[in-house]
């Protein structure tokens, strides 16, 4: 099993990069990526045929209904996924979702818990965090909140959530382990865990989790699949499921990272009951 990596710079440096970029795409700035950025999942300018195009949202799992009743600016196109449709959200429970950006999954998800339940997205880059905040007064959410913060040390109290959900940013943190194990702690028993992310099908080499494009692009930093399900079950998840999604199911924005075996992938896992 391939051990699971720390970014070859200082773990601080990483997460500088990566709050750096997605500061750019909240920006609107076009990014100078080493790969094109049709091959990445959060390459390109916010305005790109990647970034914020409906067609490749509805091709990750989105509805044309859901997309429609979004503020503007809320869906940059950054995603591999669709969380909130892996498991059935219910109404009155607690979700969080680590690393928001500009709100897409927590506005999904507080439409479906409805005002007696809540949520709250965490992210690290401040720019992101104006623009969600936007988001929501736009939209009139008033059960959702964001909050500034790194996913591997969440503002967030011990056990007092019923999901956890994430859209392609995992694989951006030089610490899963701890992300999961954060994930863990502050959900509350019997809680669920509800990821899309991408993972490696083979072995990435030292220099291309070295490339910083490659890294925050959501490209290198992808785990390979018994990585993945290893942190999990160490960090005391149970009924953990990887499940890829094939190269026919997802748009064209995400088909480079093939050339590095990188795929898009739905995660579940479960925290025993009490």
């Amino acid at each position: 099993m391939q051990r699971a990596p720390r970014a070859t710079a200082k773990d601080d440096d990483t997460r500088a990069l990566v709050r750096e970029h997605y500061g750019t795409i909240a920006s609107g700035k076009v990014l100078p990526l080493s790969i094109p950025a049709s091959s990445s999942c959060c390459g390109g300018s916010a305005g790109s045929s990647c970034c914020g195009a409906s067609d490749a949202s509805i091709q990750l799992g989105y509805t044309p209904e859901q997309l429609g009743g979004l503020p503007p600016g809320a869906n940059l196109g950054l995603g591999c996924g669709s969380p909130t449709a892996i498991l059935g959200l219910r109404r009155g429970q607690a979700v969080l979702d680590l690393g928001s950006g500009a709100g897409i999954d927590c506005f999904l998800a507080a439409r479906k818990v409805g005002p007696k339940g809540s949520v709250v997205g965490v992210d690290m880059t401040p720019e992101m965090l104006v623009k969600a905040r936007e988001n929501a007064r736009k939209g009139h959410y008033r059960n959702v909140e964001f909050r500034l913060g790194e996913i591997e040390h969440l503002p967030v109290g011990d056990a007092s959530v019923d999901v956890v959900i994430s859209n392609c940013v995992i694989n951006l943190a030089p610490e899963k382990g701890k992300v999961y194990r954060e994930a863990f702690r502050v959900l509350r028993p019997g809680g669920q865990l509800a990821v899309s992310d991408v993972v490696a099908t083979r072995p990435i080499t030292a220099e291309e989790r070295a490339d910083a494009s490659l890294w925050s692009s959501c490209s290198s930093g992808a785990l390979e699949i018994r990585t993945v399900k290893t942190l999990l079950r160490r960090a005391g998840f149970v009924d953990v499921k990887v499940v890829l999604r094939m190269p026919e199911s997802v748009p064209d924005s995400l088909k480079g990272q093939a050339s590095l075996g990188v795929v898009s992938a739905d995660i579940q896992a479960t925290k025993p009951p009490v």
